[in-house]
């Protein structure tokens, strides 16, 4: 496992707050994220990833865009959604802006497509609710063949059919890496495996065993279907400082913001320090020092047997200076102790 394990960082571009306690602008934020990106090239991670959302609590609405600007400063880190809402988007345009990315930063453009967990995209676009399901299955359908190149024959109920098109601009070398975003939904599972793409778990709370049944469920489908095992990757929160107290500190009062006010929106009970602080014992969240993010996530990698970690590094209204800080620890000491657990050094 050891010669083939990534390690990413994932961002809804939360909008944080000043040294003052300010809330920066949207456009500011926007600036930031683009220098987490750089900084995260620099100290050597494999990805980032940028997750689209339409609130005003995260700032990133167009992460191909974003993306671009990261890619026109960075030389080796692949570049990905996390994840493209593409039940409430046009298959055709979101093939052709990653394969736009792909070109313009020579190979590393990703695309994670999934559900997402929130649904404003769907009134802001003109999509119903009840058509959740039918949107998704049919639109994966269609970024399916897309994904295959030439010429494109498709039809179903959710747009227009497609006769004898080609989609420009086409993938310059192979195919554009296109993982499934997997929440809670067996379906999406069985999915990733019928198309023959990679799996990436959102597991955004509770003990990381608890998916077990989807990676075994993962495996069961590909020995029916048939295929190969491809990449499995989770996505998690995370935040890391020089210790274990610094990390927690400096995490709580912007996931307390974060928390509550989603909680807030779906009927959960306001969080406390101390459902903070078992979420980081016992269940996924990965905050600490270099060494206890490290090994809590080797510990993950090796029980579920995954290949890809992803940490989503914002979380609420923690400042720029921070997640700075975070990345460039989780690049600089996470990532290179986490390499040697797996590889039983």
């Amino acid at each position: 496992m050891s010669n083939q394990i990534e390690l990413g960082l994932d961002t809804f571009g939360d909008v944080t707050a000043d040294e003052t306690g300010k809330l920066k602008s949207q456009a500011q934020v926007l600036r930031d994220v683009i220098e987490e990106g750089v900084l995260a090239d620099q100290v050597g991670l494999d990805f980032i990833g940028l997750g689209e959302h339409h609130r005003d609590d995260f700032v990133i609405s167009a992460p191909e865009v974003a993306l671009a600007a990261i890619a026109a400063r960075t030389d080796k880190i692949r570049l990905g959604s996390a994840v493209t809402v593409l039940s409430s988007d046009e298959p055709v345009r979101v093939f052709q802006r990653f394969s736009t990315l792909d070109a313009i930063s020579s190979g590393r453009a990703e695309v994670i497509l999934g559900r997402g967990s929130f649904t404003e995209s769907f009134p802001l676009f003109g999509y119903a609710l009840n058509d959740y399901e039918t949107l998704f299955s049919e639109k994966l359908d269609l970024f399916a063949a897309l994904l295959k190149g030439g010429t494109i024959n498709w039809k179903g109920s959710v747009r227009p059919e497609i006769r004898d098109q080609i989609v420009y601009p086409p993938i310059e070398n192979g195919t554009l890496k296109t993982w499934i975003g997997v929440g809670g939904s067996p379906e999406s599972v069985v999915r990733a495996v019928t198309y023959g793409l990679p799996m990436m778990l959102a597991i955004i709370g509770g003990e990381p065993k608890r998916f077990l049944p989807f990676i075994d469920l993962y495996h069961r489908a590909v020995e029916q279907i048939g295929g190969d095992v491809l990449p499995l990757g989770v996505h998690s929160p995370g935040h890391v400082a020089e210790t274990d107290e610094q990390a927690r500190e400096e995490l709580w009062p912007g996931y307390e913001v974060l928390h509550n006010r989603i909680g807030g929106e779906r009927g959960w009970g306001r969080t406390t320090p101390d459902r903070m602080n078992m979420e980081a014992d016992m269940g996924s969240l990965y905050v600490g020092s270099p060494e206890t993010v490290a090994r809590k996530i080797a510990t993950t990698m090796k029980t579920l047997g995954i290949t890809r970690f992803d940490m989503k590094y914002a979380n609420g209204t923690v400042s720029h200076d921070k997640l700075m800080k975070s990345i460039e620890l989780f690049g600089t000491k996470v990532a290179p102790m986490v390499r040697d657990l797996l590889a039983g050094k």
